[in-house]
């Protein structure tokens, strides 16, 4: 284990100035993520700061808005009664991410950060740009059957893991961070970056910038929705295939749209083709079917993972006519 430093912050003002100033810096929150990759040897900070002081508070705004401290537990976020009832599929996302235990220790802030499950990440032997830039990518002729079909690039196919992330893409959450520069709002669309030719950069975080808040807008409250997560397993695997929806309809037609799908690429993927397709358009399975196709057009598939088209296809057609209780 290489020797770090350790410092807990009383504050976000505090947490900020240490980061500022101390060598090869790590906000340290429910450290589910952070530690287990210390362990592995893959993380290898020289300062860890203590950033669990940060708010945990969770306020319900009168306009039918939520927002939630980067300290709340993911388990408190999915208990709390008023994300129950607006915002359905970020509970049923959150209880669809990890055990219990994992869930009462990570927090909102950490969940955001979280780093990718790709083998070739946590294999120090392996070459991966997303470690190590420049030395390549050995999922993209390897062991790819858990990679990317979207969005991905030459340098990086892997996803990310996060269910409770693809559910704020599809709520147009926003991100509120701090740091030396003072105070920010990001839409959420445009944390995450895809890996271009830099899959090591993850997030639009700048240097010693810290997650303070997630806030979920009024627009998407009261939605009929739910999150639907495929996985190899029952419980305790990352997602081949996740799906966040969101519909509401009037007069037979959706006149409101929102979809977000997990474990197809490097960040949250949000289905805008998909959204676009279906809009206006009578609630029904050939429609449902048919945006999906749109949607995964643009697929491209490795020599492991192209079972991932269809099974999305499926998924998101699925999801919306359980949703629009209309007949699969």
């Amino acid at each position: 284990m290489q020797r770090f430093e350790y410092h807990r912050a009383a504050d976000t003002a505090a947490a900020i100035a240490l980061a500022a100033r101390a060598p090869e810096p790590h906000y340290l929150g429910g450290g589910t993520n952070l530690v287990d990759l210390m362990r592995e040897n893959i993380e290898r900070p020289r300062t860890i700061i203590d950033v669990t002081a940060l708010s945990s508070a969770i306020e319900a705004r009168p306009d039918g808005g939520i927002l939630i401290g980067a300290g709340a537990k993911n388990t408190a976020v999915a208990e709390h009664r008023a994300i129950r009832e607006r915002f359905p599929m970020l509970a049923r996302a959150i209880l669809a991410g990890a055990s219990a235990q994992i869930r009462n220790m990570a927090t909102v802030g950490g969940n955001l950060l979280q780093r990718t499950r790709c083998y070739y990440f946590y294999d120090d032997a392996a070459h991966c740009n997303k470690r190590k830039p420049g030395t390549g990518c050995d999922a993209v002729e390897g062991f790819n059957r858990i990679h990317a079909i979207l969005g991905a690039s030459p340098s990086c196919v892997a996803t990310h893991p996060s269910d409770m992330c693809v559910a704020l893409a599809a709520l147009d959450a926003i991100v509120h961070v701090e740091g030396p520069g003072g105070r920010r709002s990001l839409p959420f669309g445009a944390f995450h970056r895809l890996p271009g030719d830099r899959p090591d950069l993850e997030t639009a975080l700048g240097p010693a910038e810290l997650i303070t808040a997630v806030e979920l807008p009024a627009g998407a409250a009261g939605l009929r929705s739910t999150y639907r997560k495929v996985r190899d397993r029952a419980s305790y695997a990352f997602a081949l295939v996740s799906v966040a929806a969101a519909l509401r309809i009037e007069d037979g037609k959706l006149a409101e749209v929102r979809l977000a799908l997990g474990g197809v690429a490097h960040k949250p993927w949000r289905a805008a083709t998909a959204e676009a397709a279906l809009r206006g358009k009578p609630a029904g399975a050939d429609a449902f079917r048919a945006a999906a196709e749109a949607e995964l057009a643009a697929a491209r598939p490795l020599s492991g993972n192209a079972f991932k088209i269809e099974l999305a296809k499926r998924t998101i057609a699925a999801t919306l006519s359980e949703l629009a209780g209309a007949r699969p």
